[in-house]
């Protein structure tokens, strides 16, 4: 028998709504996961729980009550109008868990691979699309993402949900510039530098080998940090009066390219 709770000045639906703010985030090393494909496979990937948040009104199969007996936590009901005012969804599914961050560093990193390929997401802003690069880095089968000088934090509510759950089943770092940098070259891995300045069209560029693609943000692009330490330098073309690309979306093209170019190696 689940408890349940009625009341928004409850103290545990209190502590849910200030974990949508990074600040508490940090402070109590928590985070939300919101949905039954994100929770299923932050148990897949052997994230633990604290407390789980539910509303049976709002499942949306039948496969829930198995997916909270996997959580094995404090399973707490609400009634729809509270879980969907607590809720970051526009159409909640009736599952909200409250998690423990995963505290891994870069040498976590283990490559999957004997030709790795990683991204760096430097400074990206946009938690949509932050959450993007995770989930193309997965589709690709990527060996890792590490996030530098974070603007997002990879536990935002919105990184979790566009990631639609590969956060917790790709090795995701966050670290700085510089030792990401380093981790790189200790592993004898080259560095692709996405940026408009470049002359190299990247469908021209071997990213075939040990590569790591670095993106930075559409505005500033990337820092001298990783135009410097860059071996290849690569843009996309643009034919029209826009620039550049959603850094997603740019992200994504780069790493099908390299597993296009490493077809023979998988």
């Amino acid at each position: 028998m689940f408890k349940e709770i009625t009341s928004p000045q409850n103290p545990k639906i209190k502590q849910l709504v200030r974990l949508k703010d990074r600040k508490a985030r940090d402070e109590t090393g928590l985070f939300l996961i919101e949905g039954y494909r994100e929770i299923k496979r932050a148990v897949e990937g052997g994230v633990h729980f604290e407390s789980l948040f539910i509303c049976e009104k709002l499942f949306l199969g039948s496969s829930e009550p198995l997916l909270i007996e996997q959580v094995g936590v404090e399973t707490l009901t609400l009634p729809a109008h509270l879980f969907e005012k607590i809720s970051y969804r526009d159409r909640p599914d009736g599952l909200i868990g409250v998690a423990h961050q995963m505290q891994k560093t870069l040498k976590d990193l283990r490559p999957k691979n004997h030709v790795p390929l990683y991204v760096v997401a430097e400074s990206i802003e946009k938690p949509g699309n932050l959450g993007t690069i995770l989930r193309s880095s997965d589709a690709v089968g990527a060996d890792g993402v590490i996030v530098c000088d974070r603007c997002t934090d990879i536990y935002n509510p919105n990184v979790v949900r566009a990631s639609v759950g590969t956060l917790f089943t790709l090795p995701v770092i966050e670290a700085r510039g510089s030792d990401a940098y380093t981790w790189l070259k200790d592993h004898n891995i080259q560095v692709v530098a996405a940026t408009p300045s470049a002359t190299l069209e990247f469908t021209d560029a071997d990213l075939s080998g040990p590569v790591a693609v670095v993106v930075g943000t559409e505005q500033l692009g990337l820092t001298d940090l990783w135009m410097q330490a860059a071996d290849i330098r690569v843009k996309i073309p643009m034919k029209g009066i826009a620039d550049s690309l959603n850094v997603a979306m740019a992200t994504t093209l780069l790493l099908y390219e390299s597993l296009r170019q490493r077809k023979r190696y998988l």
